[in-house]
C-alpha cells in the first residue's frame, strides 16, 4: 500500500468513525496497519487506534498501540514524531492507573524541548500530569500542572484544551470539597462547548455535564445532578463511551445514596463496578466501593461495610491514591466507634492524621484541615491553597508553607 493509498484509507476510516460506525472504522485502520510501507502512515494511523481504543476504554489495546507507535517514531527518526507517541505511552498509563508511570513518560516528553510539535503538546503533557499527581493526591503539584496548561491553552488559543483543564479543575475542587469551584469550571467548560464546540466530538460536552452533575450532587442539588448526568450517560450510549458511562452510573448511585434510597443504587453500584473492572479502572472502583460501604452504614451492615473498606484499602494502597486512604480511615473511625472498639478506632484516628499530613491537606494560617467539609479555597501563584477567609482575614506577603518549608531542617 503506498502513500496516497494510505492517506485514502485512513481518511476513509475517520469518516467511518466519525459517523458512529467504531468497528468498521477499526478493521480500515488495522488493514492499513497490516499494508502500508509509509512509516509517516502508519504513526498517523496508531494515532487513529490510540484515541478510538481510548474512547471505548480499551486501554490495554491502547498501550498496546502506544508503545508499537514509540518504535514507529523512531524508525523515522523525527523528534516532533517521538513527542507526540511519548504523550500516547503516557496517557495509556494515566487511564490505566499507573500514575508514576505516566508522570515520568509526561516528564521525558517535556525534556524534548524545541520540537515544534512538543511545543503544541506541552499543554496536554501538563494536563495528562495533572491528572496522574491528581490520582496519587499530590494536590500542590496537580495544581501546578493543571494551571500550566490553562496558561498554553490559552496562549495558544485552544478551546478544547481549555475545556478539558476546565473539567480535570472540577474534579481537583470536588476532591477537596471547593464546591463553588467544583461547578464554575466545568459550567466554564459547558460554555467553551456552547460558544466554539459546533464541529467538536460530542464527548466535549458530555464530559462538562458529568463534572456538572458531581457538583450538584455534592453541593446538594440532587435534581440538577440528575439532570446533567442524564443528558451526559444518553451522549455516552450513543457514542458507546463505556469509561464515561461507568463515571455516570457511578454519579446515579451517590444521588440515590444521597436520596437514602439504597435500593436503587446498589444495582447502579454494581453496574458501574463491572464496567469500571473491565476497562481496569481501579481508581474508579475505589470510588465505587466507598459509596457502597456508605450504603452498607445507611442499612447498619457494619460488618458487611468493612468488607468492602478492605477491598477498597488493597487498591488505593496499589495506585498509591492518598485521599482514598484518608476517607476509608475516617469511615473506618465511625464503624468502630459504633461498635465501641477503641483500639482499632484509635489506630485509624492515628491513620487519618498521618494521611493530612502527607498531603498537606491543612491551611497554613488557622491549621484547620482542608477537605472536610464544603469551604472555599484560594490558591496563591505557588500553587499553595489556603482557606479564603484566612487569606481575606490575615493578607499575606507571601506563602507561608514555602517558608516554613524553606527553614525544614535536610
Amino acid at each position: 500500500m503506498g502513500q496516497d493509498q494510505t492517506k485514502q484509507q485512513i481518511e476513509k476510516g475517520l469518516h467511518l468513525y466519525q459517523s458512529n460506525q467504531t468497528e468498521k472504522a477499526l478493521r480500515v485502520w488495522m488493514r492499513v496497519l497490516e499494508k502500508s510501507a509509509d512509516p509517516a502512515g502508519r504513526f498517523r494511523v496508531l494515532g487513529c487506534l490510540i484515541t478510538a481504543h481510548a474512547e471505548m476504554g480499551r486501554y490495554k489495546d491502547m498501550l498496546k498501540f502506544a508503545v508499537v507507535q514509540i518504535d514507529t517514531a523512531r524508525e523515522l527518526e523525527d523528534p516532533d514524531y517521538l513527542t507526540e507517541s511519548y504523550l500516547n505511552l503516557a496517557r495509556s498509563n494515566e487511564k490505566l492507573c499507573e500514575f508514576q508511570k505516566t508522570i515520568s513518560y509526561c516528564k521525558t516528553c517535556l525534556n524534548m524541548q524545541g520540537t515544534t510539535v512538543g511545543l503544541q503538546l506541552n499543554g496536554q503533557v501538563s494536563l495528562s500530569m495533572g491528572n496522574a499527581f491528581l490520582g496519587l493526591s499530590t494536590f500542590q503539584k496537580a495544581l501546578e500542572c493543571f494551571e500550566k496548561a490553562l496558561r498554553y491553552a490559552h496562549n495558544n488559543d485552544d478551546k478544547m484544551l481549555e475545556c478539558r483543564v476546565c473539567c480535570s479543575l472540577g474534579n481537583f475542587y470536588a476532591q477537596i470539597k471547593d464546591y463553588e469551584k467544583a461547578l464554575f469550571f466545568p459550567c466554564k467548560a459547558a460554555e467553551l462547548v456552547n460558544d466554539y464546540g459546533k464541529g467538536w466530538s460530542l464527548k466535549y460536552r458530555a464530559m462538562s455535564q458529568y463534572h456538572m452533575a458531581v457538583a450538584y450532587r455534592k453541593l446538594g442539588r440532587l435534581a440538577d445532578a440528575m439532570d446533567c448526568c442524564e443528558e451526559s450517560m444518553k451522549i455516552a450510549l450513543q457514542h458507546g463511551d463505556r469509561p464515561l458511562q461507568a463515571l455516570c452510573l457511578l454519579c446515579f448511585a451517590d444521588i440515590h445514596r444521597s436520596r437514602k434510597d439504597v435500593q436503587t443504587a446498589f444495582p447502579r453500584y454494581d453496574s458501574s463496578m463491572s464496567i469500571m473492572t473491565e476497562i481496569g479502572n481501579r481508581l474508579g472502583l475505589v470510588q465505587v466501593l466507598l459509596g457502597v460501604t456508605k450504603c452498607w452504614m445507611i442499612q447498619k451492615e457494619l460488618d458487611k461495610a468493612l468488607e468492602c473498606i478492605e477491598k477498597a484499602q488493597e487498591l488505593a494502597e496499589g495506585l498509591g491514591n492518598k485521599l482514598g486512604l484518608l476517607k476509608l480511615h475516617c469511615l473506618c473511625e465511625r464503624i468502630y466507634r459504633t461498635k465501641g472498639q477503641q483500639r482499632e478506632l484509635r489506630d485509624h484516628v492515628v491513620k487519618f492524621h498521618e494521611c493530612v499530613e502527607e498531603m498537606e491537606l491543612y491551611c497554613g494560617m488557622c491549621g484547620e484541615s482542608i477537605g472536610e467539609k464544603n469551604n472555599q479555597l484560594q490558591a496563591l501563584p505557588c500553587s499553595h491553597f489556603f482557606h479564603l477567609k484566612c487569606l481575606q482575614t490575615n493578607g499575606t506577603r507571601g506563602c507561608p508553607n514555602c517558608r516554613r518549608l524553606s527553614v525544614k531542617p535536610g
